[in-house]
């Protein structure tokens, strides 16, 4: 026993163990130090994410942020307490270090939004103020204000220079944060407060708040006097589409609030949102509701009036979701401990972790083996996972040393299966229990849920869906289904090129079966193929330089590089 040898050494064994009891003491206190602020598997991930390999993935010159900035270069605000959102702070260090440029013009008008929302936001006098107004306007025995009471208003009155976009939920949560990303874009364009609406309380503990102050983002339900917001659709009579249709643009005084349609199914004259007359009939309206399941950024880069601010806001097109993304959703306490103790438990252990995020939908149809075919021959084509070895005896005569450090070939690697069916997890991971991994690497792969089904209504279905989201942005590289918004949130948190499966043809994995995405940004599906001008119909894929169309879902469009 390597005590009874300690204590053969006479008089050195009285100094020896004091100090086994110290090194023994100081590790104890470093791993519970290190628990309370990141585990021991992100210090491998960040030193993972910034070797050689790690930079060559990402495929940038940019320089490397510091990462021992926990505000991420200034994205982040100072002003939280850390208790109230664990994951603020900490979530980055469990990922590879960001290579995309941050703006400071970015940074500054977010601390500028965030004054405007302690000023203007829920819980505060502006606010009461201001939907005491709205109330009053939508009293049909209110006389309707002119223009002189309102500039005498707006100067009396700081509530009059609030405005707001109040966001409300449609689809599944994937389609909730990409379209939330692109509503606060709009907030930050057009100097609006973004309120977002929770009417069934599904989205209840799942996000921390993002913005420092006491007024909370989410939309106090109870006395907002514009009810059934989930219920809008193209003939709502407020709708932008119907006012352009009835041939009301800009009004004097303008309408008190105003609904917009960006979902799936939107009208051509809903579509004018993404032109000038458009933005002008929107321009003085205090309050403007959102429907949309899109991400509806590259729409905004089609809007000459903001060209110039959307440059300078993101020198780099191609990471927009990227910054806003981080800065948004940050997982609530509930989530980050299923996150943390999953990573924790699965995945800190290998030297490189891959995320597979697995979606069929019913318009593309595949069977599972078909799929799953498409999935083995993308990630042994582009070298993500080995081949397994069918010799029976490989695992013996090809097991690693575990005195050495594993190279890239024997490296250990964890795959992560997002699906809310367990087929493939089941047939990946039998596949290399049964055979190993060819060259004596260990690929270990695991699955948090497989629900069967979604839903979205339901609470908990979103905190494991989030988590999910979030674990698979950890990864250091990521294969995700074509045309998921899941996969594009956790592509974009990451700020990784995905590669992408591509779309079923016929029943089967198409012939390459995946392809590197260009860009990580999120496809806008419904793109509004709108030409202002002529306002006839118009390839949005061809109108601007870093808009075009995605190689996921080509009648979509996204922003590129």
């Amino acid at each position: 026993m390597e005590d009874g040898k300690t204590s053969d050494q006479g008089h050195s064994s009285g100094v020896v163990r004091p100090m086994v009891l110290i090194v023994i003491t100081l590790s104890l206190m470093a791993v519970l130090l290190m628990s309370t602020w990141v585990s021991p598997a992100g210090v491998r991930l960040f030193l993972s994410a910034v070797s050689d390999e790690g930079l060559g993935r990402a495929g940038s010159s940019a320089t490397v942020p510091d990462t021992r900035d926990r505000l991420l270069g200034g994205l982040l605000s100072p002003d939280f307490d850390d208790d109230s959102c664990l994951s603020r702070y900490r979530a980055s260090l469990y990922r590879r270090p960001s290579l995309h440029v941050l703006s400071p013009h970015l940074v500054s008008r977010l601390r500028r939004y965030e004054s405007l929302h302690r000023r203007c936001g829920p819980g505060t006098s502006a606010y009461s103020r201001a939907v005491a107004r709205l109330r009053d306007s939508m009293d049909e025995h209110a006389p309707a204000p002119g223009p002189a009471s309102s500039n005498s208003t707006s100067e009396a009155d700081p509530a009059a220079e609030c405005s707001y976009i109040v966001w409300t939920p449609q689809a599944g949560l994937g389609n909730r944060i990409i379209s939330t990303a692109a509503a606060f874009l709009y907030a930050l364009l057009t100097d609006r407060v973004l309120l977002v609406q929770h009417p069934g309380h599904d989205l209840d503990d799942i996000f921390c708040e993002p913005f420092p102050g006491s007024s909370t983002w989410v939309l106090p339900e109870k006395d907002f006097p514009i009810r059934s917001m989930e219920r809008f659709n193209t003939r709502t009579p407020e709708s932008l589409g119907n006012a352009l249709r009835r041939g009301e643009g800009s009004r004097d005084p303008p309408a008190p609030w105003m609904y917009l349609h960006l979902q799936n199914n939107y009208q051509p004259n809903d579509r004018r949102f993404f032109c000038d007359d458009g933005q002008d009939a929107v321009r003085g309206v205090r309050w403007l509701v959102l429907r949309s399941d899109n991400y509806f950024v590259p729409g905004l880069f089609l809007v000459p009036r903001y060209e110039r601010e959307l440059d300078r806001l993101f020198p780099r097109r191609d990471a927009v979701f990227h910054h806003l993304g981080r800065y948004l959703f940050h997982p609530s306490n509930t989530v980050w401990a299923m996150v943390a103790r999953y990573h924790t438990s699965y995945l800190a252990p290998a030297e490189e972790r891959v995320g597979l995020q697995v979606r069929d939908f019913k318009f593309t149809p595949i069977s599972a083996d078909e799929r799953y075919s498409q999935i083995i021959w993308c990630a042994y084509g582009q070298g993500i996972l080995p081949s397994v070895d069918n010799n029976a005896t490989s695992a013996a005569a090809g097991a690693p040393d575990h005195h050495q450090e594993p190279t890239t070939a024997t490296k250990r690697k964890a795959v992560l299966v997002v699906s809310l069916r367990g087929d493939y997890y089941e047939k990946l991971s039998s596949m290399y229990y049964e055979h190993g991994a060819a060259g004596g690497g260990a690929v270990s792969v695991f699955q948090p849920t497989h629900l069967g089904a979604q839903h979205s209504e339901e609470r908990h279905h979103n905190q494991k869906a989030f988590a999910e989201m979030v674990l698979l942005s950890f990864s250091d590289v990521v294969i995700t289904s074509a045309a998921s918004t899941f996969g594009y949130v956790s592509q974009g948190l990451a700020g990784l090129r995905p590669w992408v499966l591509m779309t079923p043809v016929d029943g089967k994995g198409p012939e390459p079966p995946c392809r590197l995405a260009p860009t990580i940004e999120p496809c806008f599906h419904n793109a509004p193929h709108y030409d202002c001008k002529t306002r006839a119909r118009a390839d949005s894929g061809n109108l601007v330089r870093h808009v075009r169309h995605c190689e996921d879902y080509p009648n979509g469009v996204q922003l590129v590089d």
